[in-house]
């Protein structure tokens, strides 16, 4: 019987992980297993989902439920829970694993572009993948500040609304992240907005989403000539990073 593996999410317009497993399964000649998408509409299906599907051994989570996915799971690796998000999950005996292979891939993916001016970091957005990044961040010794739509429902200190930033914090910010969905296929008319005239050179412009390649946030961000890149090296990364651990 072959082994299963799949992702979580919903919606799923925009999986890459089943593209590039199947692929990786065929290039690599792993002729036992099969990765599938499973779009599910609430989190609370998770426990009939692995019923169901016996020959589970691995899911990967996506958007919305990197944090909702946590009381569901049996045990947590310690990287998972110190940034309180899961994207990978081990399926073992019957037991549920949380992993967060997303810090992994995050690290991995902007190391080379990372410069010594690189000491202050914006990240927009509040959900699972900002926690990946900013843990991975202040790792390294960058100091985070999140930049939310409402400011009073996120627990941190250290988050502005849309509508402070401005020339001044731009200017003191060189880092900056997207870790919304915001410019995603099909929406790719969407960004953060700010005001990117005061993008500059200095500044690297950073894009968890990979479809399309250019958003118009790093579109608008290369006009003003700074640094950019694409979640797609992040998301081979932890893919591969997922694929150790499950068959560790």
């Amino acid at each position: 019987m072959a082994n299963s593996y799949g992702l979580i999410g919903y919606p799923l317009s925009h999986s890459f992980s089943k593209k590039y497993f199947t692929e990786k399964f065929e290039k690599e000649n792993i002729l036992d297993c099969e990765f599938n998408a499973f779009s599910i509409e609430k989190i609370e299906l998770l426990p009939q989902l692995v019923k169901d599907n016996p020959t589970l051994k691995g899911l990967s989570v996506t958007i919305p439920y990197k944090e909702s996915v946590i009381p569901f799971l049996d045990e947590l690796d310690a990287t998972a829970k110190k940034i309180g998000a899961v994207n990978c999950i081990k399926i073992s005996v019957g037991k549920l694993i949380g992993y967060n292979t997303d810090a992994f891939g995050f690290r991995q993916s902007i190391k080379p572009f990372l410069e010594s001016h690189h000491e202050r970091a914006l990240i927009f957005g509040t959900g699972g993948a900002s926690k990946a990044v900013e843990y991975i961040l202040s790792e390294i010794g960058i100091d985070c500040h999140f930049v939310a739509r409402n400011k009073s429902k996120v627990k941190s200190q250290k988050v502005f609304e849309y509508e402070e930033v401005n020339e001044n914090m731009l200017n003191a910010f060189k880092l900056i992240i997207n870790a919304t969905p915001l410019g995603m296929f099909p929406n790719v008319d969407t960004c953060p907005a700010i005001p990117y005239q005061f993008i500059s050179s200095s500044h690297l412009l950073y894009d968890l989403v990979y479809n399309p390649v250019e958003t118009k946030f790093l579109k608008k961000g290369k006009s003003k000539g700074a640094g950019i890149v694409n979640g797609f090296s992040m998301l081979q990364h932890q893919a591969e990073e997922a694929w150790r651990i499950w068959n560790k």
